[in-house]
């Protein structure tokens, strides 16, 4: 036989050979597709696989947690304060073969995730007032005994908080989320900050308040010099008056026993 036919045999065998095994990773699972439709289940063993060559092509996905890392987006909050929100998620790919077959790719599934997650924060943001979203949580602070009435009350009470809306914004994207193959394990707020109109009305808010509570301090303090003072004046009288009766007492012993001599 031609040697050149052999080696053209041989080449053609090598690259038949090359696509007919495939290797499964770990971390990985593969959907097989024949003329861009799936054939067969996903294939989730690691291990050399075979498929039918040049027909069918492999479709790589990630068992591993995947990131989704929002932008900053200028929210508004039911009391129309405008906020820069910044969220990130973690999810992973449940199902690759409906996940393949609504998204195609993680690129497809990274749009999907903008469209869900941006919007489920700009509602969940929609439906609360500016201090439950800067809020940790809706706990009670605690109120020390010395705090006036006047300090209480700028304490806000509030319905939820930061935590509660994060738990609202993970259930909502996982209902949207459900049948895609995918599952949002997590969402976080992972900034929050206040638009220059906002900050500046805060921090004239934060100083109104300082300066009332600073004028309640000047308040009493001048008070307590005055009660003081005045008790101080009250003891010096008190020890005049003692001071003088001594003395007036003495005289009068004085007086009598000069008269007796």
């Amino acid at each position: 036989m031609n040697p050149r036919l052999l080696a053209v045999l041989a080449v053609a065998g090598l690259v038949v050979l090359g696509n007919l095994f495939y290797t499964v990773d770990e971390a990985e699972q593969v959907i097989l597709t024949q003329f861009g439709r799936p054939v067969g289940a996903p294939v989730t063993t690691p291990g050399l696989h075979v498929k039918v060559p040049f027909i069918q092509k492999v479709h790589r996905f990630e068992k591993r947690f995947l990131e989704w890392d929002g932008e900053a987006n200028q929210l508004p909050t039911r009391d129309k304060r405008f906020i820069w929100v910044d969220t990130y998620a973690r999810w992973r790919i449940t199902d690759p073969l409906k996940f393949f077959q609504r998204l195609q790719d993680e690129r497809g599934a990274q749009t999907r995730l903008d469209d869900i997650l941006d919007g489920e924060t700009r509602n969940a943001i929609a439906n609360h007032d500016l201090v439950e979203v800067v809020r940790t949580s809706n706990r009670v602070p605690e109120m020390d005994e010395s705090q006036t009435e006047e300090e209480r009350t700028l304490l806000e009470p509030i319905a939820a908080g930061r935590e509660a809306i994060r738990r609202e914004i993970l259930a909502r994207a996982q209902e949207r989320t459900a049948d895609l193959g995918m599952e949002i394990l997590d969402v976080r707020i992972k900034r929050i900050n206040y638009v220059a109109e906002v900050q500046a009305k805060v921090f004239d808010r934060m100083i109104s308040e300082r300066e009332r509570i600073a004028a309640r301090f000047r308040s009493q303090g001048e008070g307590e010099a005055l009660r003081i003072q005045g008790e101080k004046e009250r003891d010096l009288q008190r020890i005049g008056s003692e001071a003088y009766r001594a003395a007036e007492e003495i005289r009068g012993r004085a007086d009598a026993a000069a008269t007796e001599i």
